[in-house]
């Protein structure tokens, strides 16, 4: 095997890559071997069907397979030896032209290569901010970290602060999207209202318009729907309830901050 780069200019480069039949004839015997010995072929026994019939049947997906594994593992093996940065990934070229009846093959790639500059930091004028973080912040901050740790627990019946998972579902606007948010997500206390008390199995009508305290991010999120859609969409969505749990927040004690810091990192 052979691999060569043609540099076209600073940003952009050829890599060849070539394969002889002895680059990859062990590896495709053996996993013939391997068929042959696993392969059900009325008439023959198992392990006992004909080499050739192996290889009229399986020789050329094998092949193509081993040189395709060979091809991507030369690629990667010199580009992290050489070191080179790219911009994407290299890209094949021509490779309809190439003859898969043969036994030596020629790949070409192209590269696109990150440019070199050079930042004159001494010169560079960059804003400093200095972030005033008042109580009510630090304590929503706490809150949110002690709901990441806490503990699931299932309930029958809907309350104000559970999370909710189920499915929005709407045939005329292909809804259908399985989704788990909080009810404080939404943007409507009426909304919110409309779930307290609910079960498992119920369903609530819901507009889509302003539906998401987050706007149209949340809209993608949970409807499944596209950003351009999201952006205009105001209909009525069924949203049917599978399963209710209230989050446990998790105890401000030594056993989190050694989740969250590392142990004994931090003590309060």
């Amino acid at each position: 095997m052979n691999i060569t780069r043609k540099d076209i200019d600073s940003l952009n480069a050829i890599l060849t890559i070539q394969i002889a039949e002895e680059d990859y004839a062990g590896t495709v015997s053996k996993t013939l071997n391997d068929y042959r010995k696993t392969a059900n072929v009325p008439g023959f026994r198992k392990g006992h069907v004909p080499m050739g019939m192996i290889k009229k049947q399986y020789g050329k997906a094998v092949m193509l397979e081993e040189v395709n594994k060979l091809v991507q593992k030369s690629l990667n093996d010199y580009l992290v030896e050489e070191k080179l940065e790219l911009l994407g990934q290299p890209l094949p070229i021509n490779q309809d032209n190439i003859d898969w009846d043969g036994k030596d093959f020629s790949l070409d790639f192209e590269l696109g290569l990150s440019p070199e500059f050079e930042v004159d930091l001494e010169a560079l004028e960059v804003p400093h901010f200095n972030i005033e973080v008042s109580d009510e912040m630090a304590q929503k901050q706490v809150e949110h970290i002690r709901k990441q740790y806490g503990k699931l627990i299932s309930k029958d019946e809907v309350g104000e602060e559970d999370e909710i998972t189920g499915s929005f579902e709407l045939e005329q606007a292909n809804i259908d999207n399985e989704a788990t948010f909080s009810l404080n997500e939404l943007k409507r206390k009426t909304d919110i209202k409309k779930f307290v008390g609910k079960k498992v199995g119920d369903k609530i009508t819901l507009k889509t318009k302003n539906l998401f305290a987050d706007g149209k991010e949340a809209a993608v999120r949970y409807l499944g729907v596209s950003e351009e859609i999201a952006e205009t969409l105001d209909v009525e969505v069924e949203f049917i309830i599978d399963e209710i749990n209230t989050r446990e927040l998790a105890e401000l004690n030594q056993e989190l901050f050694d989740k969250i810091f590392g142990e004994n990192e931090v003590k309060s």
